[in-house]
């Protein structure tokens, strides 16, 4: 078994659009057609190399080296032309797509002797590279039972309704853009792809292509949220608007759900280590948090839910051993999804359990509240300090949009901690606010302020490139 399957099968089924950008459509044996045809053309290149915004012809790509047998592999085409070569030398005699050759996958003939779906599911079928925020990006790769067991755990073939419309703005690049086409397309829905995410033309896109499903990265959905000021965001269609990738300051949250009155929302977790999303918090969780006097119902609009199926989600203490209820450690995956493997290496350990390498705990009832990367932790007069808990308290004030907090060294504390923030307010007063909060020992030692915090495309802080600035002002 292999990804293609999915596409053979939604082909056997009909031939209505599966796919649409920038007004044109391919239907399922149009894309399947296109994919043989592709899958020609790659024979005898180890791999391919996608670099490009998200194009009709990105899934016929995908599928077409599926079918030549080879792994598809996605760029950050954002790159700069040095950090772009050293990637790509990393990968001789592959193939490489830019914009300019991509009309041609979508004009070319099926070819007669086009290889069938000759990759086992132990092939590699996709190579990802991480964002590389604080270190030098690692090729995960993801092997086709890694996608299929997140497809069938998680989706039911065909169950969308006729006319459901799934958006898709994130960049092909990230795990979200891969897993979104195969499980939109598995389970009935036709992918509307943005090239480039503008928050007005968002809108109007969802509007006009009735979109029913969409997905966004938390800068994307600040931006949204921003462009409607007030009132709804007249999206009638829109049934479940899905945010993930890095954390959502929760003001942003919260007005989405005013603005989206009509829209389920789901907050995902997942790495590209673990084929996209591990724990969701769904809709109802949503809508429940917000009505809630119970302040510990409420704060799981914090948490990012409970885990998939077919996905076990385990707290390790400092010692190794399983962390109680509540009680904060390193969070670890386990299921048929995982892979965490890197160029032949593998992460797992001895019985399979992934190490994601952020911080974390599982309250009771199974959610669970992410406390950042492990590396992210301030060490402050022996103290471990999570950044993330004074961020939240931080973007809870009124003049504070967002907030990164950073553990800067010291010669007497080891680290002092500077928080970053956009917005405006008076420092002094904004330590006060903190301290009387939290204790003193997490109160700042300095606010800065700033238009806006350095991150990837995707949303993720870039707290190497913060921390870097600091170190200069603030030695």
């Amino acid at each position: 078994m292999n990804i293609t399957m999915i596409l053979e099968m939604v082909a056997s089924g009909g031939d209505r659009p599966v796919v649409t950008a920038n007004g044109r459509s391919l239907t399922a044996s149009e894309l399947l057609a296109r994919a043989r045809a592709a899958a020609h053309r790659f024979q005898g290149h180890p791999a391919v190399l996608y670099l490009s915004p998200s194009h009709l012809a990105y899934p016929v790509a995908l599928f077409g080296a599926a079918l030549a047998g080879i792994p598809f592999i996605p760029l950050n085409y954002r790159l700069g032309d040095h950090q772009l070569a050293r990637l790509l030398a990393r990968h001789p005699g592959a193939l490489v797509l830019r914009p300019a050759d991509l009309d041609a996958l979508l004009s070319a003939e099926e070819a007669a002797d086009a290889p069938e779906s000759t990759p086992d599911q132990d092939s590699v079928a996709v190579v990802l590279y991480t964002s590389g925020t604080t270190a030098e990006p690692k090729a995960a790769l993801l092997r086709h039972r890694h996608l299929l067991a997140y497809v069938l755990n998680t989706q039911e073939f065909a169950s969308a309704g006729e006319g459901d419309a799934a958006l898709v703005a994130v960049p092909p690049y990230h795990v979200a853009g891969l897993m979104n086409l195969l499980t939109n397309l598995y389970s009935g829905r036709r992918l509307v792809y943005l090239s480039a995410f503008d928050a007005g033309e968002w809108l109007e896109t969802a509007r006009r292509e009735q979109v029913t499903h969409a997905l966004v990265v938390p800068t994307m959905l600040a931006r949204i949220v921003a462009e409607v000021p007030a009132g709804d965001a007249r999206t009638p269609t829109l049934r479940s608007l899905a945010y993930g990738g890095a954390r959502t300051p929760r003001p942003v949250v919260e007005r989405a759900l005013e603005i989206f009155p009509g829209t389920g929302f789901v907050n995902a977790y997942g790495l590209t280590e673990t084929a996209s999303s591990v724990a969701v918090l769904g809709p109802d969780d949503h809508r429940e948090a917000l009505a809630s006097d119970d302040s510990a119902v409420r704060d799981r609009l914090g948490s990012v839910g409970r885990s998939l199926p077919g996905v076990e989600i385990e707290i390790r203490a400092d010692d190794g051993k399983p962390a109680p209820a509540g009680e904060t450690g390193l969070v670890f995956v386990r299921g048929e999804q995982i892979s965490g493997e890197y160029g032949g290496r593998s992460a797992l350990d001895a019985d399979g359990w992934f190490p994601t390498r952020d911080r974390g705990r599982l309250d009771a009832d199974g959610y669970l509240f992410i406390e950042g990367r492990a590396d992210d932790t301030i060490i402050r007069g022996g103290e471990n300090i999570a950044p993330v808990e004074i961020e939240d308290v931080l973007v809870a004030h009124p003049g504070i949009v967002e907030a990164a907090v950073i553990g800067v060294p010291d010669p007497e504390w080891g680290q002092r901690i500077v928080a970053v923030v956009v917005g405006e307010g008076d420092p002094a007063e904004v330590r006060q606010w903190v301290k009387d909060r939290l204790r003193s020992s997490k109160t700042p030692d300095a606010i800065v302020f700033r238009a806006e915090l350095p991150k990837t495309e995707t949303g993720k802080l870039l707290r190497r490139t913060l921390l870097a600035e600091l170190e200069t002002t603030h030695a």
